[in-house]
């Protein structure tokens, strides 16, 4: 739709702003547009139109939870991995402070003993997941994270945009499982982003690219 197709004009205009550091002002202006526009809407006020209260809207919990034999991952499961990867990401990698997950003990919140950011998951770890999540506290879980990556973006030094991240931030990850065994390629895409493309990808178009698997979903729900 022309929502969707203006957000994609607009992700290519800030990958070209992004390539210049003297750009980095209208750069960030930029993306906490497109930032806030993957979000909740009451996360920020810089967009107008939220793609993911939109997913959201007119969903009974049950749905928001399911699976089926014609969907492999639930809705519950896109928010829950769409927050830890810009978490993980947007913390360590770009900012190198702590998860918020980590801070907030955001897990007891949530009800789950989960810690990583659900890549790989089989089926039946999807389901237990998407099972027990609290999905208010998912919804602030992800707003909390949303809003973390606000201030970061609006503290970085356009100089590091250039920069790729930090082998010492990378093992972090690691160490603190926020990824598992078997997802440990993500080390090895990450290792290779810099700082700008760690704002293009995860921290918007990722949220984009499954929030519209998201839409997809409801699509065949309701």
């Amino acid at each position: 739709d022309t929502s969707r197709k203006n957000w994609n004009t607009r992700q290519k205009e800030l990958r070209k702003l992004l390539s210049d550091p003297s750009s980095y002002p209208r750069a960030k202006d930029l993306f906490l547009r497109q930032h806030a526009e993957v979000h909740a809407a009451n996360m920020s006020s810089a967009a107008d139109l939220s793609f993911a209260d939109d997913v959201l809207a007119g969903m009974t919990d049950a749905q928001i939870r399911e699976l089926s034999d014609q969907i492999d991952q639930s809705i519950a499961w896109i928010l829950f991995h769409l927050a830890r990867i810009e978490d993980v990401t947007m913390n360590i990698l770009v900012a190198g402070d702590d998860q918020v997950f980590r801070k907030a003990s955001w897990n007891e919140k949530l009800g789950i003993t989960t810690l990583h950011t659900g890549n790989l998951m089989s089926r039946d770890e999807i389901t237990e997941l998407s099972n027990r999540i609290d999905l208010a506290e998912l919804r602030k879980y992800r707003n909390a994270v949303g809003q973390h990556t606000e201030e970061i973006v609006e503290h970085i030094n356009p100089e590091d945009l250039a920069r790729k991240v930090f082998p010492d931030r990378l093992s972090r990850i690691m160490h603190e499982g926020a990824i598992t065994e078997d997802a440990q390629d993500l080390i090895d895409y990450w290792s290779k982003r810099t700082i700008s493309g760690l704002l293009l990808m995860p921290a918007t178009l990722h949220c984009f690219i499954h929030l519209n698997e998201a839409a997809r979903i409801k699509s065949k729900l309701m």
